[in-house]
């Protein structure tokens, strides 16, 4: 038994109540950007405690040594997985901030009662053979799958608070979904929706590879994956759960030369004409219950959302032309911060606890 196991073990006899009013979590795969961003947010979440968090290639370091915006303010260390998941048993809930493939092996074995949020693709679609063809590998864990609720926090919110898996969407996922939930849910949309979409270089993740080093991005502006992305798949899927869709989806991706954020143009096609003046109400007595997406006039723009749990939506109409603008950090939003978002709600907390977080002044 490893260092991790053993100091849990010591705690399984003591339930919750007894220990603290805290939440207990565990983060799997805290030194990427997904992890650091869920660290930064649950060290001041007020009722929430890390008890673990694991990156094999960092075990024995502090987590302010590798997360220098953490220095100083955490004595936690990341450890190696535990290498039996029944002794996390002293915990409520796991975060799983790691690559693609590896949360469908570890999901299944863990106890029972913990409740679980996914950052990967990993349980996101429901159809096997789409996720073979999108993520280019076998499903192994597809009757875990079918326990999964997708989080989308602003358009499946009762079923994310009965849920105990939680798949939560991709960041380019979130910014379109949100850019037309309300026109699907009203039944609005005819023809062909093209969706023109951009990152920061945080979206392909901490390891730097040849498309994805600074050099190469840092003064750069191009496309990728074009019409492939695997986010593609998940749109529609939640699409026509959320409302009528038989549209044509032309979903392009680009790289932006910033660190974070992103921005998508939505152009659609209304079945009737929308007046200037009726869109916005549209969207704001949808996300009236919906704190965390902000209704702008015009454009949004990043630098409004970057380090924050909001969306940013704006339009323009001319007849039954319709684009909508929609911005987010791909981090927060887009990931980390949905994440913890979902995990309120799953444990009866107030969604914006631990979320009130203030964006910077470019």
């Amino acid at each position: 038994m490893n260092d991790v196991n053993a100091k849990l073990e010591t705690r399984n006899s003591k339930p919750r109540e007894a220990r603290n009013s805290k939440l207990r979590v565990a983060i799997f795969g805290g030194s990427g950007y997904g992890g650091a961003e869920l660290l930064r947010i649950l060290l001041q979440h007020p009722d929430a405690e890390i008890a673990l968090v694991t990156a094999n290639e960092h075990a024995g370091k502090g987590v302010g040594e590798v997360h220098k915006n953490l220095y100083g303010l955490t004595d936690l260390t990341f450890s190696n997985a535990p290498e039996e998941l029944d002794t996390l048993k002293d915990l409520d809930c796991v975060f799983l901030a790691l690559p693609h493939g590896q949360a469908m092996e570890i999901a299944p074995q863990l106890p029972s009662h913990l409740k679980v949020i996914d950052l990967s693709g990993d349980f996101r679609l429901r159809n096997k053979d789409v996720f073979v063809e999108h993520y280019g590998r076998e499903h192994t864990a597809m009757h875990t799958q079918s326990e999964f609720i997708y989080g989308l926090t602003e358009t499946n919110r009762e079923a994310i608070k009965h849920a105990r898996f939680i798949a939560n969407p991709g960041c380019f996922a979130t910014a379109t979904l949100l850019g037309l939930a309300p026109l699907a849910a009203n039944d609005l949309i005819t023809g062909r929706v093209v969706v023109d979409a951009k990152t920061g270089s945080s979206g392909s993740g901490a390891k730097p590879a040849a498309n994805t080093h600074h050099p190469q991005r840092s003064n750069s502006f191009y496309a990728y994956k074009p019409f492939t992305h695997q986010h593609v798949p998940e749109i529609e899927q939640e699409l026509r759960n959320i409302g009528a869709w038989v549209s044509e989806l032309v979903f392009m991706t680009h790289s932006l030369p910033v660190s974070r954020g992103i921005f998508a143009s939505i152009y659609v096609e209304t079945k009737k004409e929308i007046a200037d003046g009726d869109i916005s109400p549209l969207f704001a007595d949808f996300y009236s219950d919906s704190f965390f997406v902000r209704l702008v006039k015009g454009s949004p723009d990043i630098n409004w959302v970057k380090t924050t749990n909001f969306c940013d939506v704006g339009f323009a109409v001319r007849g039954r032309q319709l684009v909508v603008f929609s911005a987010l950090d791909n981090l927060v939003k887009g990931a980390a911060g949905q994440a913890v978002q979902n995990m309120n709600l799953m444990f009866g907390l107030c969604e914006k606890t631990g979320l009130m977080l203030l964006g910077t002044n470019p």
